[in-house]
């Protein structure tokens, strides 16, 4: 359904690769995550060989990177063993002992997520990379609503952060896209996604700025790295 406006043209769609997962390592200075990114590991089958004992990447099997995976993200959601459990279809205690391990094969991310939900009780808000705040009812007496607070506690900066940092992208791409004379212009931003209309004569030059963009957008701990596709749909650029 979604279709360039300009004849000869295309769609360019450019996202950020686990974006969340890079700002966790920022932010939790976790070594182990951080050293993974800087090596330009698959992340989630770096996961799957620290939390499952695996000595080699290649042994590593898609259930193992599948697993990992469910739960690399479920931590950025402050993700409890019963969610886990649901996510995997597996047993709560399995899911237990997989977070449990995570958190002894990763130490700086318990640090960190012990550390924001201590501080957000403390202060009553949390903060992004940027700086914006978020964060009521941290200290409610309800169980329910203090239980979620403190998921959005972990969170918040995280996915706050990534979503800071793309929309600074954003500025310094148009800024960008300007001064060079470009006809190609943003169309639409999605979590981590920008996507641009790009005329078929400019794809070639705009490809590399917006890749370049959003990569120096902000200086973390860790490299941030952007993907890109084009096609006549948006559908063929994802």
């Amino acid at each position: 359904a979604f279709v360039p406006e300009w004849a000869d043209s295309v769609l360019l769609s450019s996202d950020y690769s686990q974006i969340e997962l890079r700002v966790l390592a920022h932010i939790s200075q976790d070594e182990h995550l951080i050293a993974a990114f800087q090596h330009g590991e698959d992340i989630h089958t770096a996961t799957a060989m620290r939390v499952f004992g695996i000595e080699k990447a290649e042994d590593v099997t898609p259930n193992d990177r599948r697993n990992a995976k469910a739960v690399n993200f479920g931590v950025v959601y402050g993700i409890s063993d019963f969610g886990l459990a649901n996510n995997l279809g597996i047993s709560r205690k399995a899911a237990k002992d997989y977070i449990e391990t995570y958190f002894e094969r990763f130490p700086g991310i318990k640090n960190y997520m012990e550390t924001i939900v201590r501080e957000a009780r403390d202060k009553g808000y949390v903060e992004t990379i940027y700086h914006r705040r978020s964060l009521p009812d941290i200290n409610s007496r309800n169980f329910n609503i203090r239980n979620f607070a403190e998921r959005t506690a972990i969170n918040s900066p995280i996915q706050g952060s990534a979503a800071d940092i793309l929309k600074v992208a954003m500025i310094n791409l148009d800024r960008a896209l300007t001064e060079k004379n470009f006809k190609s212009r943003m169309l639409l931003q999605v979590h981590d996604e920008i996507v641009l209309e790009v005329p078929n004569d400019e794809l070639t030059a705009v490809r590399q700025l917006v890749k370049e963009t959003m990569e120096a957008a902000i200086k973390l701990a860790v490299p941030l790295v952007a993907d890109e596709n084009a096609g006549q749909t948006w559908y063929e650029a994802k």
